[in-house]
C-alpha cells in the first residue's frame, strides 16, 4: 500500500506557504533540474539553502555539507537525491526539531521513509515537482 503522503492541492499549498526550503543535492550546474528548480524558488523570495558537500556555492550562498550543518531554521527539506539515498536523508530531517515537511522531487519515492515522517507528526510530499506545484497553485 502506498504511504499516504500530501495529495490536496490544499495541503500542498500550505507547504508552499512556508519560507525556508534546505534543498538535498541541489546543483551548481545550471540547466539541471536540482539547479534551474531551486533557482526558481529563489526568485520567488524563498530562502533557499542549497546541501551539497561538493559545491562551496551555489545561487550566492554558501553550500552546506549536511543537514546537519544548516545553522537556520528549515521549514521544508526539499530532496533532489536517488530514490536509494532518501531515507538517510528523512532520517537526518527528522533529526531537527525545525523541519515541518520532507519533498522529494518528481521521480523519487521511498515510502518507508515517508511513513516515518508522517510517524513524527510531519508532512511529506512524494514525486512531485515543487516548481510545477507552486506554478499551479501560488504564481
Amino acid at each position: 500500500m502506498a504511504v499516504e503522503s500530501v495529495e490536496s492541492d490544499a495541503d500542498i499549498r500550505s507547504i508552499l506557504e512556508y519560507e525556508t526550503i534546505a534543498v538535498v543535492g541541489c546543483s551548481s550546474t545550471p540547466g539541471k533540474a536540482a539547479h534551474d528548480i531551486p533557482a526558481y524558488l529563489d526568485e520567488r523570495g524563498y530562502e533557499v539553502i542549497p546541501v551539497n558537500p561538493f559545491a562551496d556555492e551555489i545561487l550566492g550562498r554558501p553550500a552546506r555539507d549536511s543537514l546537519a550543518e544548516v545553522e537556520e531554521e528549515i521549514d521544508v527539506v526539499c530532496i533532489f537525491r536517488p530514490s536509494e539515498e532518501v531515507g538517510d536523508i528523512v532520517d537526518a530531517a527528522l533529526e531537527r526539531d525545525d523541519v515541518k515537511a520532507v519533498w522529494t522531487q518528481k521521480g523519487i519515492r521511498d515510502d518507508a521513509a515517508a511513513e516515518r515522517v508522517l510517524e513524527a507528526g510531519r508532512q511529506v510530499v512524494q514525486d512531485r515537482c515543487m516548481m510545477v506545484e507552486h506554478r499551479r497553485l501560488v504564481a
